[in-house]
């Protein structure tokens, strides 16, 4: 590797410069015994921030239209309480929350491919503290989901 390759690898990040020293890293889920493309492959960070945004954007609505009366602080927390209970509410039964049925997404569990009620609770409170979820493994699954043992997959 020569120094303009070095350099630059920061650009297409440390996947592509660990593929182009000779190292087969595989594609996002083959370690997990799922597909490359298509249902049942691993969500892309796209869809997954989509779905975030409109389900943030449902519990804002829902805290400013039913709670409080202007956009403040309070309104960001109680947004924030509510997507906790959505999130625990709509994963650990049906699988997936309103923004990701909309971006055709749904949480599995690996080892029985539902979610528990327990393992939903876990994951959205991962999931809200925030931090959790934007530490990314190289399947593309956050830390909240790792803990979870459970992966965002395509419908």
């Amino acid at each position: 590797m020569d120094n303009r390759q070095a350099i630059g690898s920061w650009l297409s990040g440390p996947r592509a410069a660990i593929e182009g020293a000779g190292a087969d890293l595989g594609y996002r889920g083959e370690q997990l015994g799922l597909p490359e493309e298509g249902p049942g492959s691993i969500a892309r960070p796209g869809r997954r921030l989509g779905a975030l945004a409109v389900d943030w954007g449902l519990c804002l609505l829902i805290a400013y239209g039913l709670i409080t009366d202007g956009y403040g602080q309070a309104t960001g927390n109680w947004a924030l309480l509510i997507f906790f209970v959505l999130s625990v509410l709509t994963v650990g039964t049906v699988g997936f929350t309103p923004g990701k049925r909309l971006f055709r997404l749904r949480v599995v569990e690996l080892g029985t491919g539902r979610p528990s009620p327990l393992r939903a609770l876990l994951r959205s409170v991962l999931l809200c503290v925030a931090l959790p979820a934007l530490i990314w493994d190289r399947d593309g699954r956050g830390l909240h989901d790792r803990l979870a043992r459970t992966v965002e997959v395509r419908i």
